[in-house]
């Protein structure tokens, strides 16, 4: 049987965060959301999550600053940020930095989808230290 793909989204404008979980719910994938980088991480999602979207500028804990300390902590969650202000500096770090894409909101479902084929591709369903 095959393992339950939980997408996280992680977005400090509630109605984004709403709308962008009820998108994905719609393409068959069970959702969890917060509303910062800083209650992803006391949730306790990290080992359940094969893909995180993730707004770039949040109040505290910013995209990057979650993505840095995921990958620092070992965690290999394949990410696609979403930024209501792109910046091609920012999106270059973020792609360097090992984001899967960089989505700018307002973003089409079907962009949203292929960055989250691309993902699970990248994502066995474990997300623990290596």
């Amino acid at each position: 049987m095959p393992k339950t793909r939980v997408l996280s989204v992680v977005d400090d404008d509630a109605s984004v965060r709403e709308a962008t979980g009820r998108l994905i719910k719609s393409f068959g994938f069970t959702v969890e959301i917060f509303g910062s980088g800083e209650e992803f991480l006391r949730f306790g999602s990290l080992c359940i999550t094969s893909c995180l979207v993730l707004d770039m500028q949040m109040p505290g804990m910013s995209g990057l600053q979650l993505q840095s300390h995921l990958v620092a902590a070992g965690y290999r969650i394949p990410i696609i940020f979403i930024t209501a202000h792109p910046d091609e500096r920012t999106r270059a770090r973020a792609l360097e930095a090992g984001a899967v894409d960089f989505l700018t909101k307002p973003f089409a479902g079907e962009a949203l989808l292929s960055g989250i084929r691309s993902a699970l591709k990248l994502s066995d369903g474990v997300t623990q230290p290596w």
